[in-house]
């Protein structure tokens, strides 16, 4: 399978994601459009994954390449790709079918609980998970429901924490793809996200520790299903 994934900062990388590639054969292309990098056309990608990042599609003039990204996503929608939005791309995801992105009640950066709405009880993946699970949180944003999408997840602190639309098109909120390295990284190049006080804001040492090995097998079992769909 050939996938494409859209970054949005040096220090978001892709995590467990790669690795999960890596032991399946699978080909990744990574593409740096905030670097001035020029998206591919779509039609050799299986499988497009849109990164995080510290923009905003409700401050799209600072990041005007997000506007390509949006007509990318649009292109892989109609050719049935599958697509998997994490945080940032889960609400470019969102915008590509037209719902806007919205400020989240609460920023939350940490481990936090998300919680299973009664629609997936349904869902191919979320079916197979606990009603309540920790993910990993890194964002002040959260994006809107378009219309036929499911909501799958909230939080105590974010109403939309995951959505479906379709069979084979993804949005999280939070991250499932973070690693040690990764956290490393977020925390070094982040820092005044922990600085500002809040309910939901784990300290850096807390977020340090953290140990990711069951988030990453639960994004195994999302990128599993993903890889299963026929083209």
């Amino acid at each position: 399978m050939k996938i494409l994934c859209i970054s949005h900062a040096s220090f978001e990388k892709l995590g467990y994601i790669e690795i999960w590639a890596s032991k399946n054969n699978h080909i990744i292309r990574k593409v740096n459009p905030y670097r001035g990098e020029t998206l591919p056309k779509i039609n050799d990608f299986d499988f497009i994954i849109i990164m995080g990042g510290p923009q905003s599609p409700m401050q799209i003039d600072n990041a005007p390449y997000l506007l390509d990204e949006i007509e990318l996503i649009k292109e892989a929608i109609r050719q049935e790709k599958r697509i998997l939005g994490i945080c940032l791309g889960a609400q470019l995801v969102a915008e590509a079918l037209g719902a806007k992105t919205e400020s989240s009640p609460h920023r939350e950066v940490g481990m936090y609980l998300v919680e299973m709405l009664d629609d997936a009880k349904n869902d191919p993946v979320f079916r197979h998970f606990p009603h309540k699970f920790e993910v990993m949180h890194w964002h002040s944003d959260m994006p809107g429901l378009p219309k036929a999408a499911v909501l799958l997840a909230k939080s105590e602190g974010c109403p939309r924490q995951a959505f479906r639309y379709g069979d084979r098109i993804y949005g999280f909120q939070f991250h499932f793809e973070m690693t040690q390295s990764l956290l490393n990284g977020m925390v070094e190049n982040c820092l005044n996200d922990l600085i500002e006080k809040g309910k939901y804001i784990r300290p850096a040492k807390e977020i340090l520790e953290t140990d990711c090995s069951e988030i990453n097998l639960k994004l195994e079992s999302v990128l599993e299903y993903m890889a299963s769909l026929p083209q």
